[in-house]
């Protein structure tokens, strides 16, 4: 059976970093039997450019009929004078709800080569291997009400923003189990990261994530930890986290926090996942001060990919494959300029490359 992945490489360094994933791909079906097939679309900035709306129909379309969807990058100051519907970002927000995907897998795994790039000390961080699972489409970024609004009356009359933090039981529900499921596929075990000691929505969160864990899931451990106190545990001992579920809110607070354990976000991966689709892209921007340059990062991309081999594809034995010949090639000494920290650097078409001949090695 053909795999249909949609490809929407987008803005900024987007098509670069793309290019090299395709590269990938194509030794996956010469080497190993994929048996993938892909189409591009536009999205973002492009998609604006292109039919004068971030997330084109065509687009939508494809992605609906694809069994995956890998992104580049959306974004760049050419588009920020549009109104907010039409912004790049209103694309990325706009798949992310079309496809139901509820769910964000970030990943932050440190590479040893890699050690020094971090501000952290080594001892720390060596052996980091974390994925925080973060609720996507819920929390206080949808809650109604929301808004700015005036009150009061004459001298006390004054403006008032207001936002909702908001789950229901069943919101809370679905994330823990792809948390729980996730933990299966590792080490089994979760971290549950909430405010319980303040927020009411917090006290319904870590009640639902404990009824599942008990109910669904109870070979999995589960604990419990306050977002302030994870916040400052993940500087301190990053080693203690395997799976990390949290809330929309925290989750993107957190996530960021975990990327720069590694040392540059141009190696780090993220899934979307939900009920019937999923999308996969590097958690990095879309970089225009480099794009058109070569220079830009391709190894996030292509583990993302790695992910949705992993996820989406079912097949492991070549998402593990492709980890392989990453970690190979950063064993050979190979660095892109961000993190070459003053050394030699290659391009981005190099580190594809290498990559790609490291595959194609391996499948001697």
């Amino acid at each position: 059976m053909t795999i249909k992945i949609a490809v929407l490489p987008g803005d900024g360094i987007g098509p670069e970093i793309i290019r090299e994933a395709l590269k990938v791909l194509d030794v996956l079906n010469a080497d190993y039997g994929l048996n993938a097939e892909w189409q591009q679309a536009a999205i973002g900035g492009a998609g604006y450019d292109d039919a004068g709306d971030p997330y084109p129909q065509a687009t939508r379309d494809l992605a609906r009929a694809a069994d995956a969807v890998l992104l580049g990058a959306v974004g760049g100051p050419k588009w920020e004078p549009l109104d907010k519907p039409l912004r790049p970002e209103a694309g990325l927000l706009g798949i992310r709800s079309d496809l139901g995907l509820f769910a964000n897998y970030r990943p932050t795994k440190v590479h040893s080569q890699l050690l020094d790039a971090s501000t952290l000390k080594p001892e720390i961080i060596d052996g980091v291997d974390i994925m925080v699972v973060r609720e996507l489409v819920s929390g206080v970024y949808f809650g109604e009400p929301r808004g700015i609004f005036e009150e009061g009356e004459g001298e006390n009359r004054q403006r008032k923003g207001v936002n909702t933090m908001s789950y229901t039981e069943s919101e809370v529900a679905r994330i823990a189990r792809t948390a729980f499921s996730a933990a299966r596929l590792r080490s089994n075990r979760v971290c549950s990261i909430d405010k319980a000691n303040v927020l009411d929505v917090s006290e319904l969160w870590r009640e639902t994530v404990i009824h599942i864990n008990e109910s669904e899931f109870p070979d999995v451990d589960l604990t419990h930890m306050y977002v302030d106190n994870a916040a400052m545990q993940l500087i301190r001992n990053p080693k203690q986290f395997d799976v990390m579920v949290t809330g929309n809110l925290f989750g993107d607070i957190l996530s960021d926090e975990a990327s720069m354990l590694t040392g540059s976000i141009g190696m780090l991966p993220s899934a979307s996942i939900g009920e019937a689709h999923a999308m996969y892209e590097p958690i990095h921007g879309s970089a225009p001060d480099i794009a058109g340059q070569n220079k830009a990062n391709p190894l996030a991309t292509i583990l993302s990919v790695s992910m949705m081999l992993r996820y989406s594809l079912d097949k492991v034995d070549l998402a593990d494959k492709l980890d392989a010949a990453v970690e190979a090639v950063l064993d050979d000494g190979l660095r892109t300029l961000d993190l070459a920290g003053g050394s030699s650097s290659v391009s981005c078409t190099q580190m594809g490359d290498a990559v790609c001949a490291k595959l194609q090695a391996m499948a001697v």
